[in-house]
């Protein structure tokens, strides 16, 4: 079993003091609308890798390289404004602590900011993730986004529409857990909800720890908070 906090969103100032955390995890998923440095403070408290994607209130990361001679963008150095201690996994898949993590940020577009996307250059996001290295050998145990799927845990206003796309993503990745922000609770209790034939889609806003069984996919909440 591998402990997974899952976090998103809305800072729990508690977790940054270890309150709240059931268990030391083996690893920590953000997805995505949390500052940078939240995520370095829960990696080292925790001793735990950090995967995450950015999402739409984020800064942009895209273009930015890591060498032995530090981070360059579009070939000049620079420094690199995202978290020191954790692994961006938006457009690829990576594997942290045993997991496959297979990754995409960013929200539907509705003005001019960074990490939107309209639904055909989020297809065309899905589609290269698919297509990087061949399904079979990839295949992700988790789907970690920022936006949930269309219909599925979204909501109606522009902002926080889902993308429509993410379905037959899942259809073809068959990850066991979709995990998501982006779809802040307000005191409500968002139901996991099923997307495709049997992925779990999960909001953790707030934040959500669980065990996860990389054999078998099966997993089990350990303790829960929807919302800061």
């Amino acid at each position: 079993m591998v402990n997974i906090l899952a976090v998103a969103d809305e800072v729990v100032e508690s977790l940054t003091f270890g309150v709240g955390i059931e268990t030391k995890p083996d690893l920590i998923l953000g997805a995505g609308d949390l500052p940078y440095k939240y995520l370095d403070v829960l990696s080292s408290l925790c001793d735990a890798p950090c995967v995450f994607v950015p999402g739409n209130h984020d800064g942009d990361l895209r273009g930015y390289r890591s060498s032995r001679a530090g981070w360059t963008r579009a070939g000049l150095p620079t420094s690199y404004p995202g978290p020191e201690c954790a692994v961006n996994a938006d457009g690829r898949t990576v594997t942290a602590a045993g997991v496959r993590i297979s990754g995409l940020g960013g929200s539907i577009r509705y003005n001019s900011g960074p990490n939107q996307y309209t639904e055909a250059q989020q297809r065309l996001r899905s589609w290269l993730l698919r297509a990087r290295g061949g399904v079979r050998a990839t295949r992700p145990h988790i789907l970690l986004t920022h936006s949930p799927a269309r219909g599925v845990g979204d909501a109606e206003d522009r902002p926080h529409r889902g993308f429509s796309c993410f379905h037959p993503l899942v259809d073809r990745l068959r990850p066991k857990i979709m995990v998501h922000g982006h779809i802040h609770p307000y005191g409500a209790h968002p139901r996991d909800l099923i997307i495709g034939t049997d992925t779990v889609s999960m909001n953790v806003v707030g934040y959500c720890q669980f065990d996860f069984d990389t054999d078998t996919g099966d997993f089990r909440i350990v303790r829960r908070r929807y919302g800061s």
